[in-house]
């Protein structure tokens, strides 16, 4: 089985394109030229990437005497996100805290392996509603996620692990790309 999951996860990074890391990065890079915030969403796994992917960009990304990233992942409020889904719903825990805080021409990074949560659609349709671009991380079929994101890091596979494993190495690659492109310019 250890054998099988590593050659998996070979593939899966031998297959992967590496264009659409870098056009991420130059759509963080623009948000964070523009002023415009950044949020971040997921559940299970996916949550946790979320919230280091917020804690990289948020902190591992500063260069001294340069402004500093607005990033937020909606995963990090437990009382807000516990409020939301007994009085209203579990499936709104991301879009009613979105509502709160997104502007126009922000972006929305959703984390998730099927794509198809239906926590993930929901804010997606927020999103969409404030013209705010979408970066998905998907794995499985991709789903509505991969579907209806601006730009998409899909892997294929259909083991949580190595989707898991795969979102949280590109997050990495991401953001020491953005600090290398902020500490040169």
């Amino acid at each position: 089985m250890i054998n099988k999951y590593i050659e998996e996860l070979k593939i899966c990074i031998d297959n992967f394109d590496v264009e659409e890391i870098k056009k991420i990065v130059d759509l963080i890079i623009l948000k964070y030229k523009n002023n415009n915030q950044i949020f971040i969403i997921g559940n299970g796994g996916s949550a946790a990437t979320a919230s280091h992917f917020a804690c990289d960009l948020g902190k591992g990304t500063n260069v001294e005497g340069k402004k500093r990233f607005k990033v937020f992942s909606l995963t990090d409020n437990i009382p807000i996100i516990t409020a939301i889904g007994n009085d209203i719903s579990y499936d709104d825990i991301f879009s009613e805290q979105l509502k709160n805080y997104v502007n126009e021409n922000d972006l929305l990074i959703a984390i998730s392996a099927s794509g198809n949560s239906k926590n993930i659609v929901k804010t997606i349709e927020v999103a969409k509603g404030k013209n705010v671009d979408i970066v998905g991380f998907t794995g499985f079929s991709g789903g509505y996620l991969k579907e209806n994101s601006d730009l998409n890091l899909h892997i294929n596979s259909f083991n949580y692990g190595i989707v898991e494993d795969l979102h949280l190495s590109f997050e990495h690659m991401i953001c020491q790309e953005i600090k290398r492109r902020l500490e040169r310019d």
